[in-house]
């Protein structure tokens, strides 16, 4: 009995082993499958009796935005056999996928994203820079100035802008006239004291019923994003030549205010990293929400309107825009990329986006044409947005910066929470000296 007994056990440890392996053997082929995806079906070029096949990468959300911008590759393709261009979306997570890619040597011909991974791909050496090719451009002129000037890092200009945006407070007017308000904030504290006259709590419960603005919980970007129009309107920066700067007494400034809102109990406080959702502010929870042109909210069927951001020491926002990044390919592919960077940059490209979409034209020839100013009498509120531009500021595009954003987020986070500014800051001034070079 014995014997069968510790036969019964081998036996048993063996087939769990085989069992193991055969996993790993599994996990190795899907790997291997999408790999082979990855990096054989996305980023090679073909040609066809001359004509160059480009890729190209976007994350564009919602469908509907990603629609518009399908139907514009389209016309492009149809205005130039010699090139066609082929839009394969990348779902969530994107940034892993694109630089798994770029280190495989299998990247796309073009990159449409965000511009804060500037610093990695220049680093990688994955994009090539661009501003010879712009400087030879006609419509340079027609670009709206501070936005090249926000995509330069270390003497280049590694992409081209894309879209434009930027954050103000949209609010519901309904709210605004039952509390007697009738003229809208232009100072922090004007702010603060409009958000309490918004706060209701008729039961006296402490839970308010309606609360003035709603702030970002979480350390993802999207707060960092939306607290960086109160750091730039404090005179606060993050960064010093290039190296974290987090404890300057703009930053300290702008998070004691985002702070006193909370303490003043009236700022309500969103679901942990879903600060840009907009259910409150749609249902009446809340009054203001700080957001862009991009929202939902205007989607809706509720009553809305939008101001500038207050101003503490300047008036001051922040851009939120994509780009185009050209990959370096061979020669041959990277110049039909830049043809068809020179198509998005036009005034035909940015005016039909720009009325699809809801973004700002990053051509100014576009904004003023009549087509665009005729769909501006329509959305009045995109007045305010397109007034901010020339006032935006912009986020770092240094290869540090996601562990910038990160630690700053944090900070934000640990603040909203109930812990000091100058605590939260010093904590993530620490971290980041510790893990920066």
């Amino acid at each position: 009995m014995k014997n069968l007994l510790f036969l019964s056990q081998i036996s048993h440890y063996y087939r769990r082993v085989i069992a193991s392996v055969s996993q790993m053997l599994l996990l190795g082929i899907v790997l291997s499958f999408y790999l082979i995806f990855l990096f054989g079906c996305q980023g090679i070029t073909q040609k066809d009796n001359g004509v160059i096949h480009l890729t190209l990468w976007q994350a564009i959300n919602p469908p509907t935005n990603r629609d518009v911008f399908d139907k514009l590759v389209d016309k492009f393709n149809q205005t130039h056999p010699d090139i066609q261009v082929e839009s394969v979306f990348l779902a969530q997570p994107q940034l892993p996928k694109i630089l798994t890619a770029v280190v495989g040597n299998a990247p796309p011909d073009i990159l449409a994203f965000y511009p804060q991974i500037t610093g990695q791909l220049a680093d990688l050496r994955a994009i090539i820079p661009l501003e010879d090719w712009l400087e030879k451009l006609p419509l340079k002129s027609e670009i709206r100035p501070n936005l090249l000037e926000e995509l330069q890092l270390d003497g280049h200009l590694w992409s081209a802008p894309f879209y434009t945006s930027n954050i103000g407070i949209f609010y519901r007017p309904k709210l605004f006239e039952a509390a007697g308000i009738t003229q809208m904030p232009k100072t922090w504290e004007e702010l603060r004291q409009v958000a309490k006259k918004l706060t209701i709590d008729s039961n006296g419960d402490k839970r308010p019923e309606q609360y003035g603005i709603l702030l970002p919980l979480g350390k993802s970007e999207w707060t960092v994003f939306s607290w960086f129009p109160f750091l730039l309107s404090a005179g606060g920066e993050v960064l010093t030549n290039n190296r974290p700067d987090l404890t300057n007494a703009g930053a300290l400034k702008a998070l004691q205010f985002w702070q006193d809102l909370l303490k003043d109990g009236s700022a309500m406080l969103s679901s942990p990293e879903r600060g840009y959702e907009e259910d409150a502010f749609i249902a009446g929870r809340v009054a203001m929400q700080i957001t862009g042109p991009w929202t939902y909210i205007t989607k809706s069927k509720v009553d809305y309107d939008a101001f500038p951001i207050p101003a503490n020491v300047d008036k001051a926002t922040v851009t939120g825009g994509g780009n185009l990044y050209v990959m370096k390919t061979t020669p041959a592919r990277e110049e039909a990329a830049l043809k068809f960077l020179e198509y998005v940059l036009s005034e035909e490209f940015q005016k039909e986006w720009s009325i699809g979409t809801g973004f700002l034209p990053i051509n100014l020839r576009a904004a003023e044409s009549e087509a665009y100013q005729q769909f501006m009498k329509q959305k009045p509120w995109l007045k305010v947005f397109m007034e901010q531009v020339p006032l935006a500021g912009a986020r770092p595009i240094i290869a540090g910066y996601s562990r910038l954003s990160d630690s700053l987020g944090r900070a934000i986070e640990a603040t909203l929470m109930g812990e000091s500014p100058e605590k939260a800051l010093k904590t993530a001034q620490e971290r980041l000296e510790t893990i920066w070079e």
